[in-house]
């Protein structure tokens, strides 16, 4: 991933945030020492950042799609209220057996669920409604996960995207690979879809808020 805030200022904010326990620090090493793309990660500030959204809205009922080693789902399990669940979709065996074995380490392995299969067609079983979904998957799906979860989102519930700057290729013409394509034509729809209102952030590879319009 390029980097598109100055380094410098990245390592800054990182360590000016608070530092993640124990559980989450074994969470990273495993992944950034046997895991290919450990940068897909959501790593020390954006973990803090989804932690915070989640308390911040209050959620009680939360959808991940794409878990990878499972530290944003224990990242946003550390702002949930007493009794909040999170579900969370992966593709991958391999990556979802690490996730399962840190969720079941933690403090929070009572409210973390990791569902695995295609998450088109575990979203479509679950009845919702979610106050919080963070979509960090395929990019070339983005569009259609976010189809699948509009409707099973709560009045006040948030949609988190993450990689929708995608390392500022989004601004490169000439760059028409699937996923730059895909991640391109998500961002447009969001910023003029009707139903809902959108912001797009520069944390970390791009994250957009959106929620319905009233």
């Amino acid at each position: 991933m390029t980097d598109l805030v100055d380094p410098a200022v990245e390592a800054y904010a990182e360590a000016h945030t608070t530092a993640p326990p124990p559980h989450l620090e074994a969470v990273a090493a495993e992944t950034r020492e046997t895991l290919a793309s450990p940068n897909m990660m959501v790593g020390r500030l954006e973990g803090r950042f989804l932690e915070t959204l989640v308390f911040a809205t209050g959620a009680t009922s939360v959808l991940e799609i794409g878990t990878f080693s499972g530290y944003s789902s224990l990242a946003m399990a550390a702002g949930l209220p007493l009794g909040g669940r999170i579900v969370t979709c992966e593709i991958d065996p391999v990556h979802a057996e690490v996730a399962q074995r840190h969720i079941a380490a933690s403090p929070y392995a009572d409210r973390v669920e990791v569902l695995v299969g295609p998450a088109l067609e575990t979203v479509a079983t679950l009845p919702g409604p979610f106050d919080l979904v963070f979509i960090d998957a395929d990019k070339g799906s983005y569009l259609d996960y976010f189809e699948a979860v509009l409707p099973k989102l709560s009045p006040r519930g948030l949609i988190v995207a993450d990689n929708t700057l995608w390392s500022g290729r989004i601004l490169d013409d000439a760059d028409t690979s699937v996923d730059t394509v895909a991640l391109r034509a998500f961002n447009d729809r969001v910023a003029t879809d009707g139903r809902v209102v959108a912001v797009q952030t520069t944390v970390r590879d791009g994250v957009t808020l959106i929620r319905r319009a009233v």
